[in-house]
C-alpha cells in the first residue's frame, strides 16, 4: 500500500472514529438530560405530594365519567379533606346521580365522613326513610369490605402524587394554563412492578397495590402543578371511569361531620343485599 493509500486509510478510519465518538457522545448527552428530567419530575411530584399532604383540604370542583353508561358526567363541587382521614362535603348534580327519585332539587348534598355516605333526600312517606332528611349509607355497602379499606388509605389527592412518584413512566409535557394559573402538566401511568420496586412504605405498597387492582393493574394520571408546588388539577383514570378533580383552594375549610341521627335513615343493609345479589348472577 502505498503512501498515498495508507493516509486515505488513515482518514478514513478517523473519520470514522470521530463519528462514533461524536455519536456515542451524543448517546450519552441525551440519556444524561433523560435522567436529570426524570429527576426534576419526580421532584416535583415529591415536592407537590408534601405541600398537598400538608395542607390537609380544599374547596373542590370534580367530574366523573362513566365509561359503561357514557351518560352525562357527575358533576360535584364543595369541600374535600384528608388531613385526618377522608371526608367531602359537595354537591352533585341530582339528575347525572340518579338520584331524581329521592330528591326534586336539581342538586343534591352528599356528606361522606366517617366510612360512611349521606344523602340529604325529600322526606319519603313510607319505609326507612320516612320522615328522614338524610339517607345513610355505609361506604363497605356500595364498595365492598376490600373497596372501602382501599378509599379510606387512597382517597386522598396525596395518594395520586405518591404513586407516580414511584413510576418510570412520567412524561413533562410542558406549560400550560388551567384555572387562570400558569402549570406543568405530567402525564405518567403506574403499575404492579412500579410500585413493587418503590421507595413507597409496607402499607402505601399494600393500598396502591389494591387500587391497581380495582384499576385493572394500571392507573393512568394528568397531574397539573403551579409555581407553589401544589396540584391545580388532578385527572385519574381506572377502574372504568375518569376522575377530574380541580383545585380551586387549599386549606381553611370548615370541619366535616355527620348529620343528626334522628334525621338520618340508614340504608346499608337493603344495598348490601342488593349489591351481593348483583354479584352472585
Amino acid at each position: 500500500m502505498d503512501v498515498r493509500h495508507t493516509a486515505a486509510w488513515v482518514g478514513v478510519t478517523a473519520a470514522a472514529l470521530l463519528a462514533t465518538t461524536a455519536c456515542s457522545a451524543e448517546t450519552t448527552k441525551k440519556a444524561a438530560e433523560a435522567v436529570q428530567n426524570a429527576d426534576q419530575i419526580m421532584a416535583a411530584l415529591t415536592r407537590a405530594t408534601d405541600r398537598t399532604e400538608e395542607l390537609g383540604s380544599a374547596q373542590i370542583e370534580t367530574t366523573t365519567e362513566l365509561d359503561a353508561t357514557g351518560g352525562e358526567p357527575i358533576a360535584m363541587d364543595g369541600t374535600y379533606s384528608w388531613g385526618d382521614g377522608p371526608a367531602m362535603d359537595v354537591e352533585m348534580d341530582t339528575a347525572a346521580a340518579q338520584m331524581s327519585a329521592l330528591q326534586d332539587d336539581p342538586t343534591t348534598r352528599v356528606i361522606m365522613v366517617d366510612g360512611a355516605y349521606y344523602y340529604d333526600i325529600d322526606p319519603q312517606p313510607s319505609g326507612p326513610l320516612m320522615g328522614k332528611e338524610w339517607m345513610r349509607i355505609d361506604v363497605s355497602a356500595v364498595m365492598g369490605e376490600a373497596g372501602a379499606e382501599n378509599m379510606a388509605a387512597t382517597a386522598d389527592p396525596t395518594a395520586m402524587l405518591r404513586y407516580m412518584t414511584a413510576s418510570t413512566q412520567v412524561k413533562d409535557l410542558g406549560e400550560e394554563t388551567v384555572l387562570g394559573k400558569k402549570v406543568t402538566h405530567y402525564r405518567g401511568s403506574v403499575g404492579k412492578d412500579h410500585i413493587n420496586k418503590s421507595k413507597l412504605t409496607g402499607p402505601e405498597k399494600k393500598a396502591a397495590l389494591a387500587a391497581l387492582e380495582a384499576g385493572g393493574g394500571k392507573l393512568t394520571a394528568d397531574i397539573w402543578v403551579d409555581g407553589e408546588d401544589l396540584p391545580v388539577r388532578i385527572a385519574q383514570t381506572g377502574a372504568g371511569m375518569t376522575v377530574t378533580m380541580d383545585f380551586v383552594k387549599f386549606g381553611a375549610t370548615e370541619q366535616i361531620t355527620a348529620p343528626p341521627a334522628a334525621e338520618t335513615g340508614d340504608l346499608t343493609e337493603q344495598v348490601t343485599e342488593q349489591r351481593d345479589a348483583a354479584i352472585g348472577q
